[in-house]
């Protein structure tokens, strides 16, 4: 059996990611291609998952790379790790609602475009797994079906508008015959077992400005909360599928949608976060720009903790289809957790763990 590259490691879904591949592919060695600023934490991270998972041990390289420079940033002495390579795991990219449109370009889409040249230059490359996302949807208005791309869409920043590129990158270059798997997480928060989670963002957000507010909270009504639903998905429910997900025949040049079938709406969201919190929630009717132009405003968005860039997601108009992911997951038995039956851990760790912050790698 050929090694298995990976990109975005040690982030937080490599990181749990990779001791499962392992698991599932006893005879594998994997190489993680890290950025030098990372490289650090990536050696700690290794150590701690070889500890606790001892498959792993003497199985992964750390090699220094950069996945927007040619040949992936390798050193000359590195380049001989990718020969054997039969399988890689892109998950490397910029995950940041406010990320300016020039950084996310080169790491969105040209890295992508990257590991596609690496991919057509590997004549035993057996399946690229590519992390997507499920907001390539844009503001499209309904359901986004798993086999749809292009939509008409519009984007509200450069996270979704060039991770939009990127898949269609990744499309592109399976109709030219790269074999593929293209994965669309949700919104990812903690481990829905423990809570567990490497940074504060997305529904996050939502709890900070509760927390900050009096014990009777007011939040925006910028849409209406009983029809906008959240795209959740916790991470175990991710890293588990991707893994069951990458072994099926089937799944070859699939694209699954890893997120809650029947997510919460914005009230069940806000409502069981301020229940956990000891807040009552007021809605007051406040259109979308209004309440962007406040937030805006000097200190606002640090005071109160809710970025403006996640302010849209509070009116989104989309909904996603997950009958491939539903369907090939069936005969494994793995189901995506409730919202409900998971809320209270998420802010449980947040409140144990404060050292965290919206900044964290992913």
């Amino acid at each position: 059996m050929g090694s298995l590259l990976m990109t975005g490691f040690p982030g937080f879904l490599g990181s749990a990611l990779l001791p499962r591949l392992l698991a599932r592919r006893p005879r594998a060695h994997a190489v993680c291609l890290v950025q030098d600023r990372h490289l650090t934490t990536a050696r700690d991270r290794l150590a701690a998952i070889e500890a606790a998972e001892p498959h792993v041990a003497d199985r992964v390289r750390l090699v220094v790379g950069d996945i927007t420079e040619p040949g992936l940033g390798l050193a000359v002495e590195d380049q001989g790790v990718l020969a054997d390579v039969t399988e890689i795991w892109h998950l490397a990219a910029v995950y940041d609602l406010a990320v300016g449109e020039e950084v996310a370009h080169l790491v969105n889409v040209v890295g992508t475009d990257r590991v596609l040249d690496l991919c057509r230059s590997l004549p035993d490359l057996q399946r690229l797994h590519h992390v997507s996302t499920c907001y390539v949807s844009g503001r499209h208005a309904g359901l986004f079906r798993e086999d749809e791309l292009e939509v008409g869409q519009e984007f509200r920043n450069h996270y979704e508008s060039t991770k939009y590129d990127a898949e269609l990158l990744v499309r592109k270059a399976m109709a030219a015959g790269i074999p593929a798997t293209i994965y669309r997480p949700g919104i990812v928060v903690g481990d829905s077992r423990t809570g567990e989670t490497q940074k504060y963002d997305g529904p996050y957000f939502l709890a900070t400005f509760l927390r900050r507010q009096p014990p009777v909270a007011v939040v925006p009504r910028v849409a209406d909360p009983d029809r906008v639903r959240f795209c959740l998905v916790p991470r175990d429910f991710v890293v588990d599928a991707m893994d069951r997900l990458s072994v099926l025949e089937e799944s070859g040049g699939r694209t699954y949608a890893l997120t809650d079938p029947d997510p919460p709406t914005a009230r069940e969201l806000v409502d069981a976060f301020a229940r956990r919190l000891g807040k009552h929630v007021v809605w007051v009717p406040l259109p979308l720009p209004v309440t962007r132009a406040a937030v805006s405003l000097p200190l606002a968005e640090r005071l109160l903790g809710l970025p403006v860039e996640a302010l849209d997601y509070f009116a989104s108009p989309t909904t996603y289809d997950t009958t491939h992911t539903t369907a090939d997951l069936a005969a494994t038995g793995l189901t995506c957790p409730r919202f409900e039956d998971y809320a209270d851990r998420l802010l449980d760790y947040m409140l144990a763990h404060p050292e965290h912050d919206a900044a964290a790698m992913v």
